[in-house]
């Protein structure tokens, strides 16, 4: 007699139910339309920083690096091509309101601050670039 004979064997793992899988796929989603904001009034903070009294581009670069990452991570976690979008979006949304002047004067690119404008150019084109990269790429075999 033994205790090994009594006990059933644990169900076959298998893929998350439909809910879930949807569940998270949507938090992602969030996730990523958040994290395209916080890095672009980031990067919007940095277009400014000085050394030595002359601008330094570390906004551009934050812009390439942050937005390949963002781009990556909104593909992984929504699961569709188009994700990409979704960073994107709220982005470029955020780099024209920064850029147009309020009844009150205040601006917060400037046309003459060429950080500010690389930023934009750079952050663009990643976008462009990392879109691009997800309508060319081959499907997945998810057969097997």
């Amino acid at each position: 007699m033994t205790v090994v004979d009594d006990q059933a064997a644990p169900p076959p793992a298998g893929p998350p139910p439909r809910v879930l899988d949807l569940g998270l796929r949507v938090a992602g989603a969030i996730v990523v339309v958040v994290a395209g904001v916080v890095t672009g009034v980031l990067e919007l903070l940095l277009a400014t920083v000085r050394v030595g009294g002359y601008l330094v581009g570390v906004s551009a670069l934050l812009a390439v690096g942050a937005n390949i990452v963002l781009s990556w991570f909104a593909y992984e976690a929504v699961g569709r091509r188009w994700a990409v979008a979704l960073p994107a979006v709220p982005w470029f949304a955020l780099m024209a309101v920064a850029a147009v002047r309020t009844s009150e004067g205040d601006l917060l690119l400037a046309g003459d601050n060429w950080v500010g404008l690389a930023m934009i150019v750079a952050g663009a084109m990643t976008f462009a670039v990392m879109g691009f990269r997800q309508i060319l790429a081959p499907t997945p075999n998810l057969g097997g």
